[in-house]
């Protein structure tokens, strides 16, 4: 089983919608039993929140359902999950001071180093944002997730 944990800053916008999506592609593909999905925040500031419901209302469109509550990322997260993905360089900088060893440490990359169609090099956080912005974060997500599925069944 491949444990993959998805972290942004707040953890109910991003990285939470991460989660959303990624589990989706893997039911759609009937691979539940072979990933744990989950996904926390660098802060715990909105810890036990549901994602913001303006996302939540852009991934429904799309058919994303997102029940995730907000949590931060632990010291035992480096150590329970195989591939800690963060959205951007202020996030993989923190999970980067946050691990708590080297080997620890290569567990972490990027969520954008997946895409295989949008390029760019960070998820931006919409929560300041208008409508476009959280269409733009499902867009990039959607294609990271796919690039991130592939990458990991295609040696299979």
């Amino acid at each position: 089983m491949v444990k993959i944990l998805f972290v942004c800053l707040g953890n109910i916008c991003r990285s939470s919608t991460a989660e959303g999506v990624m589990l989706h592609i893997i039911k759609e593909e009937g691979l539940e039993k072979e990933f744990l999905i989950d996904s926390a925040g660098i802060l715990s500031y909105h810890q036990g929140e549901l994602p913001d419901s303006r996302m939540r209302v852009h991934a429904a469109r799309r058919g994303y359902q997102l029940v995730h509550r907000s949590r931060p990322v632990r010291t035992e997260d480096f150590y329970h999950f195989d591939l800690i993905i963060g959205m951007d360089d202020l996030n993989i900088d923190d999970l980067k001071d946050k691990a708590p060893s080297p080997e620890e440490c290569k567990k972490i990359h990027r969520m954008t180093d997946y895409c295989t169609q949008i390029l760019t090099e960070h998820v931006p956080d919409p929560y300041y944002g208008e409508a476009e912005g959280f269409e733009y974060v499902l867009d990039i997500l959607e294609d990271a997730c796919a690039g991130l599925l592939t990458s990991l069944t295609q040696d299979n």
